[in-house]
């Protein structure tokens, strides 16, 4: 059954996630130094992603007639090859799309999820959690991959283009090559693990063991076997037969640190549509993922606490800051307690977005104080029974937005968890995800089971966030998304509050220096306007830490004139268009 959602009958808000747990880790992806962007502009159609020869990928097939659908799928191959550290079909995504002659939104659930298997201690060894890096590098970490079969369906309902036109972008670099980018040094350079899987250690560096210079030629002949296979037979190229044998090979036969997932397990994956989580920020209406994603729950909780709030009249500033992040707070208390995979967990979607029930978290903010640690609320239609709180890690991780000549749109963000992910590279030329650490490490908190505990079947938690903006007419306005982990949703509401409260255009929107709080210390980030506030946040009882916050926001703005876009000088991403 098709679960699209008719604009104006739809729903209200939601709640995030926490990310100070027992299985910490590391920085989603290193940061890699910041580059100016100019503001996109386009009259018919426009794209921002993360790498510039995917954007071009993706503008070339709207250039062709193609479909925004079209457009993200070229566009998520591409970075499979030039940002491996982020995506690919070994990985997972979520993808909400616009129908403008339907008028509608219909979101696509592409999440990992955990071998048949799995058992909830998977990450515990000898009572207690396991490292971090130590469950994450093998095959005990990897899903089962969903964003293949992710693009397959989304061609299936909205794909213009010959599915083989869409791949061949991606397969013409991966046989003929493309230039390894500063960025993508800089991060092989960093990796202490990758290096030693064989096949990435062939692909990604030198003899000598030092990655690959900037400039030189990466080809890769294993991917380009794996593209023709998939324009050839569709998905089904990866889920069935040797590519899928070879993944199961590469989980279970780890030295270390094997995995358990099967070829019954590759051949059992089904795409899941969801229920759109829609709501009301002052005069406009914003739509997202809802769970197994806290992504669209956390990102409207949030604006709803600081609607009541004059951010405008304010500015941005350390008030604002404050706010904002007191409302992180809030956001993600409830995200910890009840957001998990719907299949296994009656997540209360409908209450956490109750406009009363946000109304009374807002009034738990003290304009002149921070409460330091959120406590969970108690919000209507939850089920009796207190699941403990869980903690849960995403890292490396991309965004791919588009609007088509059309009107229709995408927002799609799409990860293989931890940069490089499990750090095992398959025959067929691409990473596996480690997205199982999204789980939580514990199954039990004080003898009571946690809502994202280890199952098997199960998808694990995600903090992403794709995200569409409707004016009070319910027409389309922006399209917005940014990896960086659980920090994914601060990023994504402050690029919110800048264009629409602060009036900045795209582009300045996303370079606005990031800051918020995931119920922990409010994070500021260095160099940007937002280390000022220091001081101000502090005398409020803020404990604040300085970071680099590499989010990767790409934002689309429609305009009556065209398209202005935004796209993230903290990566590499572009926003261009015609």
């Amino acid at each position: 059954m098709r679960l699209a959602l008719i604009l104006p009958l739809a729903a209200v808000l939601a709640a995030t996630q926490p990310a100070f747990a027992q299985q910490l880790a590391p920085a989603p992806e290193a940061a890699t130094g910041r580059a100016a962007r100019a503001l996109g502009t386009a009259q018919r159609f426009m794209v921002a992603a993360a790498n510039p020869l995917a954007a071009s990928a993706g503008r070339d097939i709207l250039r062709a007639g193609g479909s925004a659908t079209d457009a993200a799928i070229a566009i998520q191959l591409v970075l499979n090859l030039v940002e491996p550290q982020s995506s690919g079909i070994g990985g997972g995504a979520f993808f909400v799309h616009w129908d403008e002659e339907d008028r509608k939104v219909t979101t696509l659930d592409g999440r990992e999820t955990a071998p048949a298997a799995a058992r909830p201690d998977r990450f515990m060894k000898d009572g207690k959690p396991m490292p971090f890096r130590e469950a994450v590098v093998g095959g005990r970490s990897v899903g089962v991959p969903g964003t293949l079969k992710l693009l397959e369906d989304a061609h299936r309902r909205w794909g213009k283009l010959p599915w083989a036109d869409l791949i061949a972008p991606a397969l013409k670099l991966a046989e003929e090559g493309f230039a390894i980018s500063p960025r993508l040094n800089g991060l092989l350079a960093g990796e202490a693990s990758l290096p030693k899987n064989p096949l990435a250690a062939a692909y990604f560096y030198e003899p000598d063991g030092k990655a690959k210079a900037v400039g030189t030629l990466l080809r890769n002949p294993a991917f380009a076997a794996t593209l023709r296979a998939v324009a050839a037979q569709g998905a089904k190229a990866l889920y069935e037969g040797p590519i899928a044998e070879d993944i199961v090979a590469t989980v279970t036969g780890h030295p270390t640190n094997p995995g358990d997932m099967t070829l019954a397990d590759l051949a059992a994956y089904r795409i899941e549509e969801r229920e759109p989580v829609c709501g009301g920020y002052r005069i406009w209406r914003l739509c997202g993922m809802g769970p197994p994603s806290s992504g669209a729950v956390a990102l409207q909780q949030m604006l709803g606490i600081l609607e009541a709030q004059d951010l405008r009249r304010s500015g941005p500033g350390a008030e604002a800051a404050h706010w904002f992040s007191e409302a992180g707070r809030l956001a993600f208390a409830d995200r910890a307690l009840y957001l998990a995979d719907p299949a296994f967990f009656s997540v209360p979607v409908r209450g956490l977005i109750d406009r009363d029930y946000i109304r009374s978290r807002a009034q738990l903010i003290s304009p002149e104080r921070s409460m330091g640690k959120a406590k969970a609320g108690d919000p209507p239609h939850r089920r009796a029974g207190l699941i403990a709180p869980s903690e849960g890690i995403e890292n490396g991780t991309s965004h791919i937005s588009v609007v088509d000549a059309d009107g229709n749109a995408v927002a799609m963000t799409t990860t293989i968890e931890d940069g490089f992910g499990s750090r095992l590279m398959t025959k067929g030329g691409f990473l596996l995800n480690n997205e199982l650490t999204d789980f939580n490490f514990a199954p039990e908190e004080d003898g009571k089971p946690v809502a994202n505990r280890v199952e098997p079947g199960k998808r694990p938690r995600s903090s992403m966030a794709p995200t569409l903006v409707f004016d009070a007419f319910g027409r389309l306005y922006a399209v917005v998304g940014s990896p960086g982990g659980s920090q994914i949703i601060g990023y994504v509401a402050k690029t919110l509050v800048a264009l629409l409260d602060w009036k900045m255009d795209p582009q300045q929107a996303v370079d606005f220096g990031n800051f918020g709080s995931r119920n922990g210390p409010t994070e500021l980030e260095k160099g940007t306007e937002a280390e000022g506030w220091k001081a101000a946040l502090e005398a409020k009882g803020h404990e604040v830490r300085l970071l680099e916050m590499t989010s990767g926001t790409q934002a689309i703005v429609k305009t009556p004139e065209g398209f202005l876009g935004g796209a993230d000088g903290r990566r590499e991403g572009v926003a261009i268009g015609d």
